[in-house]
């Protein structure tokens, strides 16, 4: 059975998502729709790239992953569609797939284009609602099983965002928040591992303890762990780490070195 998953900055209150979803079921009746999030921060792609990256490699091989979250609607930045590990992916080409790429060697790309592509609209694409009239018929033709190869010409440099690496100083290892989630929780670009031995980290020059999980904290207290995604991470226990600290991508975070 198809399945096609969605991942969008749209909300769900003006029917953006439903015009997708109206394009893929017309295409591919009984396609098993999954709605990931459609609360993605408006026009953020980096965040989009991370909440991606958690998931795509759950989904079965055939899955066509859609990702909109499009700022650059429109304009010159390129439609790309691509197989990576065996799960398909439609999406602008301005760094959503990003953590998606670093995470496989395995993976071919297409530019989604106008002239060559058997799924765009006859009279052309909306300049600004390319989710309905190219992203969307994109997806439906992969889950139909569509070849790749047929939606355009190969795109060999898809944009990607590369994230900072960590950095070793004297006093253990440096690294930054690269992205904050909903709860606030600031998930950073050092390894989970960094934290063996270490009784405590530092984030925006505050040292804070570390701990196993959220409940291992004091209400209100800031505290460092390991996140699901095998990160060092720091959260508020009942609260917003962001808020709490006025932080962000790019504020410094230090794990010392174990003794």
């Amino acid at each position: 059975m198809a399945r096609v998953t969605l991942l969008t900055d749209f909300g769900t209150r003006d029917g953006y998502v439903g015009a997708l979803k109206g394009v893929i079921a017309a295409s591919v009746p009984g396609a098993v729709l999954d709605d990931v999030s459609h609360d993605v921060p408006r026009g953020d792609v980096r965040s989009a790239s991370y909440a991606l990256a958690r998931y795509w490699r759950l989904y079965p091989e055939a899955t066509v992953h859609l990702a909109v979250v499009d700022p650059g609607v429109g304009t010159a930045r390129r439609p790309l569609a691509c197989e990576a590990d065996g799960r398909l992916f439609v999406a602008p080409d301005n760094g959503v797939l990003s953590r998606v790429l670093a995470a496989t060697g395995r993976w071919r790309a297409v530019e989604i284009k106008d002239a060559a592509s058997p799924v765009l609209a006859s009279d052309g694409a909306s300049a600004t609602f390319h989710g309905r009239d190219v992203f969307a018929p994109a997806a439906a033709f992969l889950a139909t099983g569509g070849d790749l190869s047929a939606l355009g010409p190969p795109l060999e440099d898809p944009v990607r965002h590369e994230e900072p690496s960590p950095v070793r100083v004297a006093a253990g290892m440096r690294g930054v928040v690269v992205a904050v989630d909903l709860f606030g929780n600031l998930l950073t670009n050092l390894p989970g591992a960094s934290l063996e031995g270490v009784d405590a980290a530092e984030v925006a020059a505050r040292r804070v303890p570390v701990v196993r999980t959220y409940g291992d904290g004091s209400p209100g207290e800031i505290i460092a762990l390991v996140s699901s995604d095998g990160r060092v991470e720091f959260a508020v226990r009942d609260g917003s780490a962001a808020a709490v600290l006025a932080a962000g991508p790019g504020t410094e975070v230090l794990v010392p070195i174990s003794k």
